[in-house]
């Protein structure tokens, strides 16, 4: 049997455990969905349970070694140990040696077998290219006709059951690209683009992290991966691909007015006149779930409270703060709304 095979017997096997605590444990490696974190799933478990053996074994034969030695009777004032071969003593040495040998090559070839298992694939269904931005990560889905490319950010969507390459880098300072039950850890480096894949067996929402400490705000550099049904994914693709939608209400059309003067220069929104690329594409902001990275609940309140305040929401964050008045903020925040 493959680690791949005995990957996926694991995952099953554990599965209404994951599934039941998955709320609190969204960052849990002990279990993988996917060819690409099946073979590494079943290598923890398995190093697991080897070192869990080792220390059971030692800790017995300690035991047995005290209680034994303590049965021949009181250790006399004047009693000494005369340094020798106790007979069979070598024959411990030998089987200890024999036993841990074999228990560390196994654990080496497993762990080869493991690492060619999860090399990349050769014939990746989709390409995303990842930027690792302080604190925010930049997606970009890659395709060889141009208008097909599309932005967004902190939010990857999928579909199941395909192998997926993501291509990371990094804008600024090293930062680390982990979706613990999708993929391991991958360094994106300045001036440098590394390379990994993930695969989603089953739709659901995978949470990623970045793992690298990359400044003030490094624990708020969170990223989800969406697994979605093969037709789910690709009516998201084709809606993501389109411009945005142009304000109707007075409100919203007064808010994409504010918006260009004091946003455009750094968001993109396409279809309008905002060009910027330093900063999250907002062309269909309110297809996320959250923003600024995981911090805050993509609602209307969670917006206002980001534009109104994001220094104080996340400190050191390179968007900067407005000082727009009530109801500029309430127009912008009408705006937003719309790009869906």
């Amino acid at each position: 049997m493959t680690s791949q095979g005995a990957g996926e017997i694991l995952g099953v096997a554990l599965a209404p455990l994951v599934d039941a605590r998955a709320a609190g444990l969204p960052m849990t490696y002990l279990v993988g969905h996917g060819a690409r974190a099946y073979p590494v799933t079943a290598l923890t478990w398995g190093l697991l349970a080897i070192s869990v053996a080792v220390v059971v074994l030692i800790a017995i034969l300690l035991l047995w070694g005290i209680v034994a030695r303590r049965s021949k009777g009181p250790f006399g004032p004047t009693e000494r140990d005369t340094l020798g071969s106790a007979e069979g003593g070598l024959s411990w040495i030998v089987g200890g040696v024999a036993v841990s040998s074999v228990a560390l090559v196994a654990s080496l070839i497993w762990t080869v077998i493991v690492v060619a298992e999860v090399a990349p694939p050769r014939n990746p269904a989709l390409t995303i290219s990842v930027t690792g931005n302080q604190w925010w990560w930049d997606v970009r889905y890659v395709n060889a006709d141009p208008t097909q490319v599309f932005r967004t950010a902190n939010e990857i969507h999928i579909p199941t059951g395909a192998p997926i390459r993501i291509l990371l880098t990094s804008n600024d300072v090293i930062h680390n690209f982990w979706v613990p039950q999708l993929t391991g850890k991958t360094q994106t480096i300045p001036g440098r683009t590394n390379q990994t894949w993930l695969e989603a067996d089953r739709p659901g929402r995978y949470r990623g992290q970045c793992t690298q400490f990359c400044g003030l705000q490094h624990a708020h550099m969170a990223l989800y991966v969406v697994a979605q049904p093969p037709a789910q994914f690709e009516a998201w693709r084709k809606a993501q691909i389109e411009a945005a939608p142009a304000p109707t209400t007075s409100e919203a059309i007064e808010g994409a007015a504010i918006f260009l003067v004091k946003c455009a220069a750094c968001h993109q929104v396409r279809g309008t006149d905002a060009g910027g690329q330093v900063a999250p594409d907002l062309t269909h902001l309110m297809s996320r779930e959250t923003i600024a990275a995981g911090l805050e609940p993509n609602t209307p309140a969670g917006l206002s409270g980001w534009i109104s305040n994001p220094q104080g929401l996340k400190p050191g964050t390179r968007m900067p703060t407005l000082y727009l008045s009530g109801a500029e903020l309430t127009s912008v925040t009408d705006y937003l709304e719309t790009l869906k």
